[in-house]
């Protein structure tokens, strides 16, 4: 591959909006949402295995899952 000498490097800037920390959620407050936000992105992943598992079982002449 051809060095098109495109640069990549990334520079984060600071927001503003963290200098002032009593403008920030408490820690427990995002703690909280996190964990909620993996619950439910979980939640979406078992829905996923069980539509497989059940694709899996109707393309099965007895339903065997032993294949």
């Amino acid at each position: 591959m051809a060095n098109d000498k495109v640069n990549l490097d990334i520079i984060w800037r600071k927001s503003p909006s963290l200098d002032d920390t009593d403008a920030l959620l408490p820690p427990e407050v995002i703690v909280r949402e996190i964990v909620e936000d993996l619950e439910a992105a979980l939640s979406e992943f078992a829905a996923i295995a069980e539509a497989l598992e059940r694709a899996k079982q109707a393309k099965t002449p007895t339903g065997d899952t032993t294949v």
